[in-house]
């Protein structure tokens, strides 16, 4: 008996002498005073949507503190607390309350981060993660005024709610940083501010070089952001008064999960998060092209938008750093060192070269150096240990000093230059002209394919999985010799495929973007002619509009996102009747490619009641110009939950596309700006087209084919009116 009293009084005794840190509890969203968080121990936002605890990015082994989102299947860290220092063990680490700052210990115990504030300390102090993602630091629960909060110190990444800032008063910012990459979130060199002196917000490079800017604020949107009119999903703020100056934004939706990072790219990118493919949805990034970043490649890196890797290093170069993370900030080093000096006749060998490089993007401000002629502003480089380049055309001789930045190369488009590099005379083999021309990289648009041709060859025979066909041909899976899976397609019109085959090979060769289908080669041997294109696991865009499994209905939000990304649709009047193709051809492909958005269904399909073939543009411009129902053309399947000023828009601005004369088809700069709300678009007309289809709607030919005498839709005596006939004057947009 005496043994266990002497035992409860040693427990007392422990119990008041050495206070315990108590666990968090199952979806908390504060830590207390006495409590802490470790290893794998979280707190959750009252709603549900965000989440604090220790996690790992990407591959690495280190830990920190993040703010994740708690509803997205895929990992997503909004927020990171100790991104300069991470820890190596979060089950020895600890996050608790001390001195009224919320503090992070490591696995010594010693405190790594802080929220460092110099308040009085107070045991009701306490950190609670909001429902916006904000982790807020004060001084008990019912207090309204933070002693600190995240939304004050952001990372990448920009919620709704937060503010990028300046502080007139402590003259500060409230900025975003990018990662330094993929799985590194320490400090990288993009920032996203506003400036001090201006109303516009900048994209700087290394907090000093600007290369993109929002514009001017007009009181509704910034001047270079015409997007932020398309304000369904978000609405933007502006505030500017004695103390501060920010910019703000809220989600219309709250159910709607949407973002702005400063992705490791340098590029400010808008994402949503889509349930349904369980992924985020680019929406919109800026700069657009990824060689408009200021030194993206680093030092002795070029930017090639016409590549996929973007970043190479100039010949004589290595990269250094990180590069297969994204980081490609550490740029190139030289393989050899130059034989500084050595320009005597008897060291020819040993004397330094020039590399050519034409088509180049220089950087800016060059040292001009008097010169009359190329020879010499050779010798002027050569003379001067630090020169590392030079260029000579009509604007005279310049030369670079020291390490080159934001080199692009590209095709000739009229405003490159040619850059002479200087390189140690062991990079140059004997016997052969001591220049050399990146080809692959700069040839023309053509060049450029056809270079990539000669390396992709292909066994027709073995190729088994088709993934579909067209009006062209069929199109197959397959894989390249380092397992890259493709999509080739085979052209088996020999007539349509050969002028179809020029086009391609011609324009898209060139055109990188992130949501368009690349052409990687082509194949032509005679009569077989192949097109090598990226293979696309989701499959095409007609799977998810014409589906009829319910798990694969795009929804109507889905859709106006996708319609302002672009594809290729339809074939305009012009490709069949001779003339002259132009762009305003694929803008009447994108026209006919609307009407599928709205509708979910075929343009053309036969009727199951008369077996008959429908063409739904016909009925659709007729009810756009008459007014009637819009809701009707919409996919059913929707049950009718879009928003009907959108329809309205996509359906006018299909109908638009889609004129017989190219001249009244908007660009389709004009498109993505109708679409994005930045102008208005009037009430089309019906092409007349579709006027004669109306008219003799069971029987009417389409489109004929004067080469092989076969039409679209079944046989008839009528035939279509030119597209390039002359027609009434029309107006299709107007400012908002």
């Amino acid at each position: 008996m005496g043994v266990r009293t002497n035992s409860y009084f040693i427990f007392s005794l422990l119990f008041l002498f050495f206070p315990f840190n108590l666990p968090i509890s199952l979806g908390s969203d504060t830590i207390s005073a006495n409590q802490s968080l470790s290893g794998n121990q979280t707190i959750v936002s009252s709603n549900g949507t965000f989440k604090l605890g220790f996690y790992q990015t990407g591959n690495s082994s280190n830990y920190y503190i993040c703010i994740v989102y708690n509803q997205v299947s895929l990992r997503t860290i909004a927020w990171v607390a100790n991104r300069d220092t991470p820890i190596l063990d979060k089950y020895s680490s600890v996050l608790k309350i001390m001195d009224g700052n919320l503090v992070l210990l490591d696995e010594s115990q010693i405190p790594i981060w802080s929220t460092n504030q110099s308040s009085a300390a107070s045991s009701s102090v306490v950190a609670v993660l909001g429902d916006d993602g904000n982790l807020v630091v004060k001084d008990g629960f019912n207090s309204t005024q933070p002693i600190w909060q995240s939304f004050d110190f952001l990372t990448n990444t920009w919620l709704p709610g937060a503010k990028l800032a300046y502080n007139k008063r402590t003259r500060t910012h409230q900025y975003l940083t990018s990662w330094k990459n993929s799985e590194d979130p320490s400090q990288g060199l993009f920032s996203l501010s506003l400036k001090a002196d201006t109303n516009e917000y900048v994209l700087l490079w290394n907090g000093s070089e600007e290369y993109w800017t929002g514009g001017s604020w007009n009181g509704k949107i910034f001047n270079f952001v015409p997007e932020m009119n398309q304000n369904y999903i978000y609405n933007f703020t502006y505030v500017d008064n004695e103390n501060e100056s920010y910019f703000t934004y809220s989600i219309y939706n709250k159910s709607i999960i949407s973002r702005f990072v400063l992705d490791v790219s340098g590029q400010i990118t808008q994402l949503t998060w889509l349930e349904t493919t369980r992924q985020w949805n680019l929406f919109w990034s800026r700069p657009r092209q990824q060689c408009e970043v200021y030194a993206f490649c680093g030092v002795f890196g070029t930017c090639t938008q016409i590549t996929e890797s973007f970043c190479n290093c100039l010949k004589g170069f290595s990269p250094v750093g990180d590069w297969n993370l994204r980081d490609y900030s550490g740029g190139c080093v030289r393989t050899n060192k130059l034989q500084c000096g050595n320009t005597s006749v008897a060291n020819q060998e040993s004397t330094d070269k020039f590399y050519e490089y034409p088509n180049m993007g220089l950087p800016d401000n060059p040292p001009s150096v008097a010169s009359g002629s190329a020879a010499e502003c050779a010798s002027s480089c050569l003379n001067n240990c630090s020169c590392t380049a030079y260029s000579y055309d009509n604007n005279g001789c310049s030369i670079w000093i020291g390490e080159l930045l934001n080199l692009q190369l590209s095709p000739n488009d009229g405003t490159r230059r040619t850059l002479y590099l200087r390189l140690a005379a062991s990079e140059f083999s004997k016997g052969k002209e001591n220049k050399g021309i990146i080809i692959g990289a700069v040839a023309g648009s053509v060049a450029i394919v056809l270079l990539l041709g000669v390396v992709f060859h292909y066994n027709l025979e073995a190729a088994k999985e088709k993934l579909g066909g067209g009006g062209f041909g069929s199109v197959f899976k397959g894989t390249l010799p380092n397992s890259t899976i493709i999509a080739v397609k085979k052209l088996e019109s020999i007539t349509q495929g050969e002028k179809q085959f020029r086009t391609e090979v011609s324009t898209i060769g060139t055109i990188q973007h992130v949501n368009l289908v690349r052409l990687q080669g082509f194949c032509s041997d005679s009569s077989q002619k192949l097109l090598v294109y990226d293979y696309m696991p989701n499959g095409s865009l007609d799977s998810h509009l014409f589906h009829e499994r319910e798990g694969q209905v795009l929804d109507w939000k889905t859709r106006v996102l996708t319609t302002m990304r672009g594809t290729r649709g339809y074939l305009a009047p012009e490709w069949i009747s001779g003339i002259a193709i132009t762009a305003k051809a694929d803008v009447y492909s994108y026209g006919m490619m609307l009407f599928e958005f709205v509708s979910g269904r075929r343009n053309s399909e036969k009727s199951d009641q008369d077996g008959k073939f429908k063409f739904f543009p016909t009925w659709a411009a007729s009810v756009v110009v008459e007014g009637g129902d819009l809701f009707s053309l919409l996919d059913h399947r929707l049950e009718k939950n879009a928003d009907e000023e959108e329809i309205k828009r996509i359906a006018r601005v299909a109908c638009w596309c889609i004129q017989d004369d190219e001249n009244h088809r908007p660009t389709m700069g004009q498109v993505v700006q109708i679409l994005e709300g930045v102008v208005e678009v009037n009430p089309p007309r019906v092409p007349r087209s579709l006027q004669a289809f109306v008219e003799n709607h069971e029987d009417i030919v389409f489109f004929t084919d004067s080469s092989s005498g076969q039409s679209s839709q079944s046989q008839s005596a009528h035939s279509t009116a030119s597209p390039r006939a002359s027609s009434t004057s029309s107006t299709m947009i107007s400012k908002s």
